[in-house]
């Protein structure tokens, strides 16, 4: 497995990864113009994972706003899972994060994704309570 950071060349198929990743959804913020534009705002933070072959393994975005770090779109295909692959990917996106100077990160994972939220216990981050997510539009 090869690993390095995300660039313009891999949306294809890291959306066609998301589309097919039960309990990812997927909306107009993940046009290749808004990919590419966090990929540029977050230089070299967000990961891919590759076979041998060089197709698309996995993939984690990931950012920062000066003060907290945060993943999207951690997702490893059905044939890399078991194999430490999404480990890795988040792995480097901390380590990433810790060299710009940002301590803590979060993500936001679908309610009813029990794989994803398994996933995610199982490396020991903590679903946290008595926090509500409020979103609105900008126009």
């Amino acid at each position: 497995m090869n690993y390095r950071p995300m660039t313009a060349e891999d949306y294809e198929a890291a959306y066609q990864l998301w589309e097919n990743t039960g309990g990812m959804k997927l909306s107009g913020a993940d046009s290749r113009k808004e990919i590419l534009r966090y990929l540029e705002r977050n230089p070299g933070l967000s990961q891919v994972a590759e076979n041998g072959d060089n197709t698309l393994a996995g993939t984690a975005m990931c950012g920062h706003d000066g003060r907290r770090g945060y993943m999207y779109h951690v997702a490893v295909s059905e044939d890399g899972r078991g194999q430490g692959v999404g480990r890795e990917l988040v792995s480097r996106c901390l380590a990433g994060l810790l060299q710009e100077g940002i301590e803590k990160c979060h993500l936001m994972v679908i309610e009813n994704n029990a794989l994803g939220r398994s996933f995610w216990t199982s490396i020991g981050w903590e679903e946290r309570d008595g926090i509500v997510l409020f979103s609105s539009n900008t126009f």
